[in-house]
């Protein structure tokens, strides 16, 4: 009976040991904004700073930590989210592009909160196809979503995916925040820990924002990118990005002017909202560069409204957070899930190794151990902040995930000697929708090295392969390729060498896709015949393209 007693009270004592040490532990918010990049945040100092639609943003800079490099490893919504989600780089997790999915078991940063005894909530847009299943509670949106008068998949009686909820009248912004708030302030239970994944489809192309920002912004001529009306200068690019005497500038990246035939916001946004255009808005009386004007400044305008609606909205929730003393004990996180190309180039959408891309927001706010004001210029990528928020939970990073701890910077500012100054890049869907090659790459602080191979998972469709090298000290705006600079041959031969160990590192070694593999190697060293097979491809290439433009469009199924 004695040793029955004691260990009942062993166990008792261990439980309650348990519970204290859950209880001490802080709650983590994590906020993503989908398509949401940094020029775009006031707290970056970008050209739109002065008209700063986040100052709600801003104020985790002002008390909390800003990340100047963190990268995304691939800047396309599903793989980013599964990235995060895992830990894990896309060719591990098996994302590799739209289509993918996490099934539930796998979906890491869930399961290891819970696990630690956290409660879990995963509240607006999801995105990877299969139920959160592994989340304690969740609200989401289907695909992408709507919107307006916006859906959301909920557990519940009937199987996944039939179990949804309706918010008339709403805009999703509005309604992802209101479920939130309804679960903190209902569903939270008070003597755990919780883990939120607050995720905003705003500001998501085609940036319908709520109604009442219709007159945001409506007088204001938007600044514009220096590198927006010369957008593919000589120096800029490669014979990958431009083709064979600039003959594939039409065709590769999707354009805010005329540029591209087969989409531009120049053609798009006047039919999906003629409201925003002059009643007499006729393109054929205006020159190249007024279409594009106008194209910008809609577009910017719709885009900057869509962010306002988000920081908004974050004010509504962190006054909540405010209210109850939850916002000093909470390390609350927000990013985009990659950035986004706003005129830079000449390029819209995201999908580009190009910096305005691949840059993602991070600011991270906890005032019992992250230093207010501070930054830091250390290199971290999406695949780190899984093991981040898990340090913060004070859960040992399993050994299947890929990526780093970087909370020591968070509280000390300083990197650790062995943290490695490299970010990896790898974009999987060629030319499928916005026309961007497919291409594999490094980013240091100091450099940027691109590998567009052009292919297909087959090795097919290809597009003329080559390599650009960016000196990001001295061309932050990536203007000048500097690849066949002699200059800058140790530099390039040097980073070839770390791309290659970085991708066999990390398991990125072709395994999956032989055939795209096989075109990776072939134009590795890029030597005087690869150049010449190069031009071919280009010619090839137009030819295939200008007979698609030539060709009926297809008939939408009903």
């Amino acid at each position: 009976m004695i040793i029955k007693h004691a260990l009942v009270m062993g166990l008792t004592l261990f439980l309650a040991a348990s519970a204290v040490s859950a209880a001490q532990r802080p709650n983590i918010i994590f906020i993503m904004s989908d398509d949401h990049t940094s020029q775009a945040i006031g707290a970056y100092g970008s050209r739109l700073a002065k008209l700063n639609p986040t100052p709600t943003i801003d104020r985790l800079a002002r008390e909390g930590m800003l990340f100047e490099n963190a990268f995304c490893s691939n800047a396309i919504c599903a793989p980013s989210r599964a990235t995060i989600l895992t830990g894990q780089y896309a060719h591990i997790c098996g994302v590799h592009d739209l289509r993918g999915g996490i099934e539930p078991g796998r979906q890491h940063l869930a399961r290891e909160m819970k696990k630690a005894g956290y409660q879990t909530a995963m509240v607006g847009k999801w995105h990877l196809k299969k139920e959160p299943a592994d989340f304690g509670y969740y609200c989401v949106l289907p695909g992408q979503g709507k919107y307006h008068n916006p859906e959301f998949r909920i557990r519940g009686e009937k199987p996944w995916p039939k179990n949804l909820i309706k918010f008339d009248g709403m805009h999703s912004s509005d309604a992802i925040t209101d479920q939130t708030l309804k679960w903190l302030k209902e569903g939270r239970d008070k003597s755990k820990p919780f883990f939120l994944m607050h995720h905003y489809k705003a500001p998501h192309d085609y940036f319908e924002h709520a109604h009442r920002y219709n007159d945001y912004l409506a007088d204001v001529e938007i600044p514009q990118p220096k590198n927006l009306r010369k957008s593919h200068p000589t120096s800029f690019g490669s014979i990958a990005t431009r083709g064979y005497h600039d003959e594939l500038i039409p065709h590769v990246g999707t354009s805010i002017g005329n540029r591209n035939p087969r989409r531009s916001y120049a053609k798009d946004l006047p039919k999906k909202f003629p409201q925003d255009y002059p009643a007499n808005y006729d393109p054929s009386k205006l020159t190249d560069q007024q279409i594009q004007d106008m194209a910008y400044n809609v577009y910017l305008r719709k885009y900057l409204r869509c962010v306002k609606g988000v920081d908004d909205n974050l004010k509504r929730l962190f006054a909540y957070l405010d209210k109850t003393g939850l916002m000093d004990e909470t390390v609350i996180i927000y990013t985009g899930d990659q950035g986004f190309m706003l005129g830079e180039h000449d390029y819209q959408d995201k999908r580009w190794m190009y910096e305005e891309a691949m840059r993602m927001p991070f600011l991270i706010r906890y005032p019992k151990t992250i230093k207010a004001g501070s930054r830091t210029d250390a290199v971290v990528g999406n695949v780190d902040y899984t093991a981040t928020m898990l340090d913060f939970a004070g859960v040992k990073k399993p050994g299947y995930m890929q990526g780093r701890s970087f909370k020591s910077i968070c509280e000390t500012g300083k990197e650790p000697a062995n943290w490695p100054n490299e970010a990896y890049y790898r974009y999987w869907m060629h030319m499928a929708h916005h026309d961007n090659p497919g291409h594999v790459g490094i980013r240091t602080k100091e450099y940027k090295l691109i590998y567009f191979y052009g292919a297909d998972y087959k090795g097919g469709n290809q597009t003329p392969p080559a390599w650009e090298l960016y000196d990001m000290k001295k061309d932050p705006l990536e203007s000048t390729n500097l690849y066949d600079n002699p200059k800058y041959a140790k530099t390039v031969a040097n980073l070839k060498q770390r791309l290659a160990s970085l991708r066999k590192r990390i398991g990125d070694d072709g395994r999956d896709f032989p055939e795209t593999e096989k075109v990776v190697q072939e134009f590795w060293n890029y030597d005087t015949a690869d150049r010449e097979k190069a031009r071919k491809i280009s010619g090839e290439f137009l030819q295939q393209r200008l007979q698609a433009l030539k060709a009926p469009p297809k008939r939408k199924k009903k």
